[in-house]
């Protein structure tokens, strides 16, 4: 990034809080409704499970909740023989094929050619490859060969927002640049189908897709104003991938509900009382999606309504819960929906450590 030459230059031109210039997302062409997805399982898993576990599978994808979803292959059928080398080749090209899309989109929306992105931060946790996805970013969108490019992985569904604040903290001390932040899942790519209650929420939640948000320090879009983090590493097996000969195994535990919606309040908490500010404050809220059962006890925690809760319920029926991307897809239909100046928005989302992040935003 450009630096001042000298601290005259500095003072003359002080660096600007740092500012989200536009937010962007990418899902794949494949969709399946909730029903379809169901009979996919009942007809190539049904024999494997209990009696007790196919009334869940009923009515788990009978739920209003969630409509729709997409994923990242051409059909459903490659899942069942999809063994470990084609899964990490499936992931690579999906993963990389999305997000590169979000990021085009992102700085086009913004006005932000290529040449000008300065750092790149891409995290992800549905998939590993070394070296990491970034570099097929810096190939395929013809980024400067000098840009700043981190990936960053096992934050879970939370990634997106300690992703922000490594973002953020690329532009303090700079007049100017640009960096972009890209957050990209293909659960697809982790799926597993047993007798096994976690296996079976998680199939019926999950999905594909890849955000991207483009920041700079000019004074315009959303204002990064705060951002807070808690970890409770005590339940860190509530809600995390295990390996199992060598794959990846979704785990969430039946009481993740009681200790999400705790982490998250005390996030809000960290957020808004030092600026004197309460939930009636904030109308806009771009909460992850972490199903029914999550998004019903922050609810209820936090005090919030359901129409600060109307972002949210709207991605979930229509995108399932896409773990990292999620949180951006919300705030994407926040914008489309309309926010005025001055407006406040918190960015929370969740996951894995166990962890909970959070962003207050206002709109310029």
């Amino acid at each position: 990034m450009t630096r001042p030459s000298s601290g005259a230059a500095s003072a003359a031109h002080p660096a600007a809080a740092a500012h989200i210039a536009a937010v962007e997302t990418a899902v794949p062409e494949y969709t399946a409704t909730q029903e379809q997805a169901r009979d996919f399982l009942i007809n190539h898993y049904g024999s494997r499970l209990s009696p007790r576990s196919r009334s869940i599978v009923h009515k788990l994808f009978s739920h209003p909740g969630i409509r729709k979803r997409h994923f990242a292959f051409d059909a459903p059928d490659c899942l069942i023989n999809e063994d470990p080398d084609q899964r990490i080749r499936r992931f690579t090209n999906k993963a990389v094929e999305l997000s590169s899309r979000a990021i085009m989109h992102a700085l086009s929306r913004a006005g932000i050619s290529p040449a000008e992105v300065n750092g790149l931060i891409v995290n992800t946790c549905t998939g590993y490859i070394c070296p990491g996805i970034s570099t097929y970013l810096i190939e395929m969108l013809n980024l400067p060969r000098t840009v700043q490019a981190y990936d960053l992985v096992g934050s879970g569904c939370g990634g997106a927002l300690p992703n922000l604040r490594v973002a953020e903290s690329l532009l303090k001390g700079e007049a100017s640049g640009v960096v972009v932040s890209a957050s990209v899942e293909i659960c697809s790519a982790t799926f597993q189908m047993e007798d096994d209650l976690s296996l079976i929420v998680s199939n019926a939640l999950f999905a594909d897709g890849a955000a991207a948000a483009v920041l700079w320090n000019r004074p315009e879009g959303f204002e990064l104003v705060a951002s807070a983090s808690y970890y409770v590493p005590e339940h860190r097996d509530d809600i995390r991938y295990v390996h199992r000969n060598g794959q990846l195994f979704n785990q969430i535990s039946s009481t993740l509900s009681h200790a999400v919606k705790k982490a998250a309040a005390r996030v809000v908490d960290d957020l808004l009382k030092p600026r004197g500010l309460s939930i009636g404050n904030i109308r806009h809220w771009a909460l992850h999606n972490g199903g029914e059962k999550i998004i019903a006890a922050i609810k209820s925690e936090i005090g919030l309504s359901e129409e600060q809760l109307r972002a949210t319920r709207a991605i979930l029926a229509g995108y399932g819960n896409m773990s990292s991307p999620t949180v951006w897809f919300v705030l994407r239909n926040i914008i489309e929906n309309g926010i005025e100046p001055g407006e406040w928005c918190v960015m929370l989302a969740f996951g894995a450590g166990l962890s909970a992040h959070g962003y207050l935003l206002r709109k310029k």
